[in-house]
């Protein structure tokens, strides 16, 4: 179903979309958003701490590269076998390089060339003919720490997932401990200037919420004119939001905020086909998200609800591309009237 509210029709420009978040979903959705024409901003977290990013940082300290990595190909103009030289991730044969992607060590190294990893991105950006731009949360690698419900605290994204327990709430550190994380004026400027900022799809507490704990970030959402809409994650997950309903999901944005700021949900319909989905591969994956409108409409939401289904490798994904199409439709439908916080 689609609720409505006044809008005005933008013309004669690209329409502005920030898409805030991490993981796999995030380049999935820059990349049909770039390809229906809309100028993209991607803000990708910086508190990821696993696989070849988490080698990476914990030897050379700097942002862990690898979400950054996947952002800078979905927006890249460059020829594909190019493309695919920066993702080639060394065989577990090779010992030295086992696992790393290519990309990683290039980000790693451009890091310590320009002196942090703002403006490596934006050097290889432009190497890279990157049509948008990428903008890491911050210019500091950062800790995500989290509490559970059984009162106990770990700090680390591995470790969090790895816990099995539930998450009440997140926040994030530096990670030297020497400053408040804060975001770059960069990207607090192009969430103050967006059309729409979208944040999802992703994990809730370990892709798309270290970045709204990032003071100086979470009060440029909170305080931006765009409309600000949430992707609903198709399926629960494990250890962090086992048993949520799409208004769950958002609950929890607002507590981290203190206000109810998430303008319009997107939310899949399509049902899922029994047994398609491979747990052994996908073990963190459990079941379809419940719908409860009536929940979003207490908190002042749009819903927009579609099949935004794609089953690939026996996994369930957004549709990158009906994704996008909903997002454009309301960058193209901003509101008349200034915002009203709540």
């Amino acid at each position: 179903m689609t609720e409505t509210k006044t809008i005005r029709v933008i013309r004669g420009r690209r329409p502005k979309v920030v898409v805030i978040g991490g993981g796999t979903g995030l380049p999935v959705i820059v990349k049909s958003l770039r390809e229906q024409n809309a100028d993209v901003t991607a803000v990708v977290t910086v508190a990821d701490d696993g696989g070849s990013s988490g080698v990476i940082r914990n030897y050379i300290n700097v942002v862990p590269p690898g979400d950054i990595r996947n952002v800078l190909v979905a927006l890249s103009d460059l020829p594909e076998l190019e493309k695919s030289v920066f993702q080639y991730r060394f065989d577990t044969s090779d010992a030295f390089f086992a696992g790393h992607a290519i990309g990683n060590l290039i980000i790693a190294a451009l890091s310590e060339m320009r002196g942090g990893i703002f403006q490596a991105v934006q050097s290889l950006s432009a190497m890279m003919k990157v049509d948008g731009h990428v903008y890491p949360a911050s210019d500091r690698p950062l800790t995500l720490n989290a509490e559970f419900t059984d009162g106990t605290t770990l700090a680390g994204e591995a470790e969090i997932t790895a816990a099995g327990k539930h998450i009440k709430r997140v926040w994030v550190t530096d990670s030297n401990g020497e400053v408040k994380p804060q975001a770059v004026d960069e990207v607090v400027q192009a969430i103050l200037a967006a059309d729409v900022v979208v944040m999802g799809p992703g994990s809730l507490f370990t892709s798309v919420l270290p970045n709204l704990m990032i003071e100086n970030l979470g009060q440029a959402v909170l305080q931006t004119q765009a409309e600000v809409i949430y992707v609903v994650n198709i399926m629960t997950q494990k250890g962090e939001t086992e048993r949520f309903t799409d208004a769950d999901h958002v609950r929890v944005l607002n507590a981290h905020l203190g206000a109810n700021f998430v303008d319009t949900v997107l939310v899949n319909i399509a049902p899922v086909p029994s047994h398609y989905l491979d747990q052994q591969k996908y073990n963190e994956i459990l079941v379809p998200v419940r719908p409860d409108y009536a929940g979003l409409r207490a908190m002042g939401c749009r819903v927009i609800s579609a099949d935004f289904l794609k089953l690939r490798d026996h996994g369930v994904f957004h549709d990158g591309d009906k994704v996008a199409s909903e997002i454009l439709n309301l960058a193209f439908q901003v509101g008349t009237m200034k915002k009203r916080k709540r």
